[in-house]
């Protein structure tokens, strides 16, 4: 605690940060780390490992086809209305409650973002007379003229991805503070099934380069690392799982290629919103008075990141290389994280499956967040672990290898049971949706069937 303060006062006088991240030396290629110059002088390092796969016959899976067809409309009183029109979704993965196919539905829901606006109904006249016990009528909605239409009309075949097929690659992504080192557990368990897996570090963290400048944090500056991560080693279907802020990263690579991206994997990604940084916020102080406080933000990084704060889970959060980076780069990430496009729409444009894994005791992310991305989401699984916290992939990596490998796994059928194509994530989700009781019907018929 002294070192940190006298760092600090040193930091103060100098004006430069006293840690500063390096890329570590003794990685070698050979180990399985790679080092990657995504642009002059900014050099990030990767691990990238190509397991010896059996030589097999390779049988071209029939997958399902999902014909999307949906018109997201936003209103100017702050309003997102999501219509599945007509013979959207095939009928075995969009059912109502008694079973029978649903043609089209609707979700109506507030912008995250709206709050002080008028509400959408009408209020009811107070001075009305009614009697006892009478409903009152429902409002009349008001002619409304939006303010934005977007229309998606597309077919989307999805298929099981199996490790023993080359052209199938999984790409890892952590978040603020993290490093590839807190996939270590996921890295060696899907490797070993034959999959080809790559984890990189983002700027400033882990064995990455560390620029001095604030500029290079920026949520687009990093979205173009990856970009160039991505196209470096993309294979023909391609997996994202990210964590935390990765999960952004892999949304906007999701966007971007959605041909290239077969699906997605968010763990404690939190709500579809647009990011903005909070002008109220301790990483708004100084570089220098943050690394004074360095020893007190990693205390309570590891509060609130497990859910338990025994001796294990200090040595996973050493060995994980998390919460590891200096002061500079900590406060250029928070402060960097604008991203104004993607918000509600920019997320239910997907047609992507994604998988949703959310740690019970997260103090950084409610699960009423998840919960309302699963409801904007086309092709959704939520799944909450009862044992996890925000580093869920690192307090119980059986449990969410078990899960993103049946998700890898999975594949709509072509036979109208839709009891046949229900994994068991699907299963989890509807008790829990239905304990919390905060799901939209929608949401619930669609998690329900898959």
């Amino acid at each position: 605690m002294l070192t940190s303060i006298l760092d600090g006062i040193l930091c103060c006088l100098t004006g430069k940060s006293a840690n500063v991240v390096v890329p570590i030396e003794t990685s070698e290629p050979a180990d399985g780390f790679e080092f990657v110059e995504v642009k002059p002088g900014r050099v990030l390092r990767v691990r990238h490992i190509i397991p010896e796969r059996p030589v097999v016959a390779e049988q071209a899976s029939q997958g399902g086809v999902v014909h999307c067809k949906r018109k997201i409309t936003v209103y100017r009183n702050g309003q997102l209305v999501i219509e599945n029109l007509g013979d959207v979704v095939r009928s075995e993965l969009l059912h109502c409650q008694n079973g029978n196919p649903e043609p089209s539905s609707t979700v109506e829901v507030e912008l995250s973002d709206y709050s002080s606006s008028a509400p959408s109904t009408i209020t009811p006249d107070p001075n009305s007379a009614s009697l006892p016990g009478q409903r009152q009528p429902a409002p009349r909605r008001r002619h409304r003229k939006p303010k934005r239409t977007v229309v998606i009309d597309c077919e989307r075949k999805i298929t099981s991805c199996k490790g023993t097929h080359s052209d199938v690659a999984l790409f890892f992504v952590h978040g603020v503070g993290g490093s590839l080192d807190i996939w270590g557990s996921q890295l060696d368990f899907f490797s070993r099934l034959g999959y080809e897996v790559i984890a990189p570090d983002l700027a400033g963290h882990g064995a990455s380069s560390a620029p001095q400048i604030a500029a290079a944090y920026t949520f687009y500056a990093l979205a173009e690392d990856l970009r160039a991560i991505f196209k470096r080693y993309a294979r023909r279907y391609n997996i994202l799982i990210g964590h935390s802020y990765g999960v952004s990263f892999c949304t906007f690579l999701a966007h971007e290629y959605p041909e290239q991206v077969h699906k997605v994997v968010m763990i404690n990604g939190g709500g579809p919103t647009a990011l903005e940084p909070s002008l109220c916020s301790i990483f708004n102080l100084p570089t220098c008075v943050l690394h004074c406080l360095s020893p007190c933000l990693a205390w309570s990084f590891l509060k609130a990141g497990f859910a338990r704060q025994g001796a294990k889970e200090k040595q996973l959060l050493k060995e994980g290389n998390a919460f590891n980076v200096s002061s500079f780069v900590l406060r250029a990430m928070m402060s960097g994280q604008y991203w104004p496009e993607g918000d509600e729409v920019y997320h239910a444009e997907l047609t992507v499956p994604i998988l949703l894994v959310h740690g019970m005791h997260d103090k950084f992310v409610p699960i009423e967040e998840d919960q309302r991305m699963a409801e904007i989401l086309l092709l959704a699984f939520l799944k909450v672990i009862d044992e996890g916290s925000h580093m869920v992939m690192m307090e119980c990596p059986e449990t969410v290898n078990t899960l993103l490998h049946e998700f890898f796994l999975w594949e709509p059928d072509n036979l109208s049971s839709a009891s046949k194509t229900k994994p068991e994530t699907a299963k989890s989700t509807e008790k829990t949706q239905n304990a919390n009781g905060e799901a939209q019907p929608v949401a619930e018929n669609k998690l329900q069937t898959k």
